[in-house]
């Protein structure tokens, strides 16, 4: 561990004990990082906001996002104060983050009330067999649109 990346994830950690005066969400912070710089914070703001996607590092990627102007951090780092949970871990995907950083595990958070274990079980499930009733409907009309967007000849940059 290098002293820059130790200090990223102190300021990850310094987030997420933050919060806990707050009481805006769970005790969980993180950055992301371009060229040994900040350019994105965020920490839990679930109650805050009502919103259920307000996790830390989803608020990081964003606020980096808007700093960048993009929606791509390629080249970027993402330090966590705990080991991101499935829809978190998929933003981090989604932004094309290259390297994450995590403190605590998934299981110490399970330790202290934050249970994630749904998740990651259901997303090994066929869509029949989820707890979430899902249902597919209307494919030929969704399909349309999809035929649309493959006969254009110049798309954005995926």
């Amino acid at each position: 561990m290098t002293d820059l990346e130790k200090a990223n994830m102190i300021e990850a950690i310094t987030l997420s004990g933050k919060n806990i005066q707050k009481a805006h969400g769970g005790p969980f912070g993180a950055v992301v990082v371009k060229d040994g710089e900040i350019i994105g914070r965020g920490y839990n703001q679930v109650l805050l906001t009502n919103d259920p996607t307000a996790h830390a590092e989803i608020l990081a990627i964003r606020n980096a996002c808007a700093n960048l102007g993009t929606y791509q951090l390629f080249g970027c780092e993402i330090y966590s104060s705990c080991e991101p949970c499935p829809m978190c871990l998929g933003a981090i995907y989604w932004a094309r983050i290259d390297r994450l950083f995590f403190g605590c595990t998934r299981n110490d958070a399970l330790e202290i009330g934050f249970d994630d274990s749904l998740f990651y079980d259901e997303i090994q499930l066929s869509a029949e067999k989820r707890s979430v009733q899902t249902i597919q409907i209307m494919r030929n009309e969704s399909m349309e649109v999809f035929e649309k967007w493959k006969k254009l000849q110049i798309k954005p940059d995926y």
